[in-house]
């Protein structure tokens, strides 16, 4: 039996605000075979964001390990996980995180133009055309609706052609039909590269869609439905600009 894609062990982390310390996440457990896809349910507040830095590097734990493709990324150096991340996943924000000063085609080939890779351009103009964005090439992100501006999103984060995508409520800033459009776009190409997709959200409908689903409630992962409870305080996000960031309360 092959080992897991991602491997999760005893993650921890806390947050200190005005010298009170809370325990975001306690202790968790998770694995993630190549190819699965995973919904990761919460409420607002219960950690969720703060998971998906931890997994894409963006922040470290407080303490346990994170294992992607057999990489310990909690031990990379900074350079080395930016090489690691920049080959092996990608991600698709909520509020999309485009470059305001590049066009669409050039937000698309940006990981790529950093990695150096020759075939940037024609790499990128593939992506913009599985998208459907072909003739929005030259526009800028204010040139462009919301949906048309997560589907840059999504294209730049398939270029790469990542073994795990992690999707933050990727169509949490869509009205309803573009939404729908953006969510079945997301899984057609997951599926059609056998993308490995960890999703979070509190949608139920959206989270059937994966193969599997979860939830995240005290500090822990479970597969039974959590009971109902009002929002917790640990509202936390880890900031997607870099490790060290301030800590704030996610929207």
């Amino acid at each position: 039996m092959s080992p897991p894609l991602l491997h999760v062990r005893a993650l921890t982390k806390t947050f200190v605000q005005a010298g009170v310390s809370i325990d975001v996440l306690k202790g968790m457990d998770l694995d993630l075979a190549e190819g699965e896809t995973l919904a990761i349910l919460g409420q607002s507040g219960s950690g969720k964001s703060t998971l998906l830095s931890l997994l894409a590097g963006l922040d470290q734990p407080t303490s346990g390990t994170i294992s992607i493709e057999g990489k310990e990324i909690t031990q990379l150096s900074e350079r080395a996980l930016a090489a690691f991340r920049a080959r092996a996943l990608s991600i698709v924000f909520q509020q999309f995180h485009l470059m305001s000063n590049l066009t669409a085609l050039e937000n698309i080939t940006l990981p790529l133009e950093v990695a150096g890779d020759v075939d940037a351009v024609k790499r990128g103009r593939d992506a913009i055309e599985k998208v459907g964005l072909s003739a929005r090439s030259t526009h800028f992100p204010h040139q462009l609706s919301g949906g048309e501006r997560q589907r840059v999103a999504i294209a730049r984060a398939f270029v790469v052609q990542p073994k795990l995508l992690l999707a933050d409520e990727p169509s949490g800033n869509l009205d309803a039909q573009t939404g729908r459009q953006v969510v079945d776009l997301l899984f057609d190409l997951v599926k059609s590269r056998g993308t490995t997709l960890i999703l979070v959200t509190h949608n139920e409908e959206l989270a059937g869609r994966c193969g599997r689903k979860t939830y995240l409630k005290d500090g822990k992962l479970s597969d039974k439905i959590p009971n109902p409870v009002p929002p917790q305080q640990n509202e936390f996000l880890a900031p997607p600009g870099g490790r060290q960031g301030a800590h704030k309360s996610p929207s």
